[in-house]
């Protein structure tokens, strides 16, 4: 999803940290930077633009970044930005306040105040990824952003956990998306932000009911992939546990074309078929592989797979575990027609 902007490694090394200095100051909210070390300098960015946010993920050595009064004098596209660290420390001031919100964490700072941040790569390079979205897009409004700016942002529960979870999910999925997609992503990211940061105002009443809506529905169906497994999942346990009626569950279901019983059926099946063609669990019992994701009834089981599929979970494990066979077997019996890299034998390539 994410495109490649800069990576180190494709500028000789002379030029790299030139290179990621002059990137920078053709960002949207232009910084400046110092570094530790010239030495074997390694950074890279990729970028996605969904709509009007946009989203990166970089990865660079120990290094200082700062944005100064002068520097927004002169322009301001007014943005947002909110940080996830994935790896090293990061510390950020702004506003009177500095905190480091570790790894797994976020920090949401503004192009409107200066700032500094000071970044510790340890061992490689740190990381993080950062979703920058314009003020104009957020509902809430600027005096009640600012009061968040600089505080750590937790990522490993509730709808900060969503946030985490769609932004490394950008970083990481390498599938095929269309123009209109990221248009899509990006309202998306936008509820999901602005669900987070209304959740740490205690705020909602700025948010829109379709925004809280889409929300709500992530956050369920997250809940429900948690638990696949447990068989006692009905649609009131669900409505239960969000706070919300069981007609107000169907309703929702319903506005995005499934019913609760059908979605749940579909993601079980789903990962009982990927457990069915995966060589590692070639011995578990079918029976076992379907009550793991919520079929106590293996007959019932039979009957829903194929339904599905077109062939009983045997027979589908079968085929899969044949044709993985044979493309094995290919592979084995592959000829490269290209020579193989000679290495010397100090262990470096040639040039």
């Amino acid at each position: 999803m994410l495109e490649k902007v800069f990576d180190s490694w494709d500028v000789p090394v002379r030029d790299r940290v030139d290179g990621w200095r002059e990137m920078l100051t053709l960002a949207p909210a232009p910084d400046l930077m110092a570094i530790d070390s010239f030495v074997d300098f390694q950074a890279s960015l990729r970028a996605a633009h969904l709509g009007g946010t946009q989203v990166f993920a970089h990865a660079y050595p120990s290094l200082r970044t700062w944005r100064t009064a002068k520097m927004i004098r002169r322009d301001d596209p007014e943005l947002y930005s909110v940080a996830l660290v994935l790896r090293g420390q990061q510390e950020i001031g702004q506003a009177r306040r500095n905190t480091t919100p570790g790894i797994g964490n976020m920090v949401m700072y503004s192009s409107r105040k200066p700032y500094e941040m000071q970044v510790k790569a340890d061992d490689g390079t740190a990381a993080a990824l950062v979703a920058q979205v314009p003020r104009a897009l957020l509902p809430l409004s600027a005096d009640k952003l600012d009061r968040l700016l600089v505080t750590r942002l937790p990522g490993r529960e509730g709808i900060g956990a969503l946030v985490v979870n769609f932004l490394t999910h950008l970083a990481t999925d390498a599938g095929p998306y269309r123009p209109a997609d990221g248009v899509r992503l990006g309202t998306v990211l936008l509820d999901l932000l602005t669900a987070m940061l209304a959740h740490h105002l205690e705020d909602d009443s700025q948010v829109p009911p379709e925004s809280r809506e889409r929300t709500l529905v992530l956050q369920i169906k997250r809940f429900l992939h948690q638990h696949l497994g447990d068989p006692r999942l009905s649609a009131d346990s669900i409505a239960a546990a969000h706070h919300i009626s069981t007609r107000h569950l169907h309703r929702l279901f319903q506005s995005h074309g499934h019913t609760v019983a059908a979605w749940i059926r579909s993601q079980r099946l789903e990962h009982a078929r990927r457990d069915l063609t995966d060589p590692a669990l070639a011995y578990h019992p079918i029976h076992a592989i379907a009550a793991r994701w919520g079929f106590t009834h293996g007959a019932a089981f039979s009957r829903t797979f194929r339904a599905a599929y077109g062939l009983t979970p045997q027979d589908y494990r079968h085929h899969a575990h044949l044709s993985l066979g044979a493309n094995r077997q290919r592979a084995c019996h592959f000829t490269p027609t290209t020579p193989t890299m000679q290495l010397p034998e100090d262990g470096r390539k040639k040039s």
